[in-house]
């Protein structure tokens, strides 16, 4: 990571992920398909996979798991939902826990949720494990290309009262982190930075923020 990415995470805090905050783009089907499993309808088992940034973490941390990429719980008949990230990551040990887990998680009305980064039977694990892990939906999560995102940041600018030019939207789109959570908090802390020395927002007004909090 250049050393203008690690600022911006230095300077800002991107907001607490939930299905509110997610930027749908193609992946309209996968928010109703969480929301419905959220509330205990809707499908008991859904699998997420796509490419890294694509928003897979994001949407398990929206259920209000904050669990560890490749940590699997152990059952609890009080838990509605589990979530388990990166799968692809898990050891031997950890599949035998999470193949514990499904089976359990079938044979009541808890929910689960996982997440890597392949289709189930694209993934390296054990063949019962792969096989569970496709029981319900199976959903690909869609990275937003950059004119979605360009788009999308212009749309949380424009709701604070901020134009957002191409050269911006280009300019954060090249030296900054480019997952969406990362991007709105930037564009909030600019506006909040463009009001106090009462100026426009420009690359060069950016470049000054990130020297003035460095």
């Amino acid at each position: 990571m250049n050393q203008a990415r690690q600022l911006t995470l230095d300077l800002v805090k991107p907001s607490t992920p939930s299905l509110d905050n997610f930027v749908v783009g193609r992946n309209a089907e996968v928010v109703t398909a969480l929301r419905a499993l959220e509330i205990g309808a809707g499908e008991q088992f859904i699998y997420l996979w796509g490419e890294t940034g694509a928003g897979r973490s994001h949407l398990l941390q929206a259920l209000g798991h904050q669990m560890r990429p490749g940590e699997v719980p152990a059952f609890d008949a009080r838990q509605p939902v589990y979530v388990v990230d990166d799968v692809d990551l898990l050891s031997e040990s950890q599949q035998h826990e999470l193949f514990v887990l499904l089976n359990e998680i079938r044979a009541g009305a808890a929910r689960f949720v996982g997440a890597g980064n392949a289709p189930p039977m694209h993934l390296g694990l054990r063949d019962d494990v792969r096989t569970r892990l496709a029981w319900g939906l199976v959903y690909q999560v869609h990275a937003l290309s950059d004119e979605e995102k360009a788009h999308a940041l212009a749309v949380h600018a424009a709701s604070r009262g901020l134009a957002l030019s191409t050269e911006v939207a280009d300019y954060l789109l090249t030296h900054m982190p480019r997952d969406m959570r990362t991007l709105v908090a930037v564009i909030d802390a600019l506006d909040t930075y463009a009001l106090s020395v009462k100026k426009q927002l420009t690359v060069p007004l950016v470049r000054h923020w990130a020297e003035d909090a460095a």
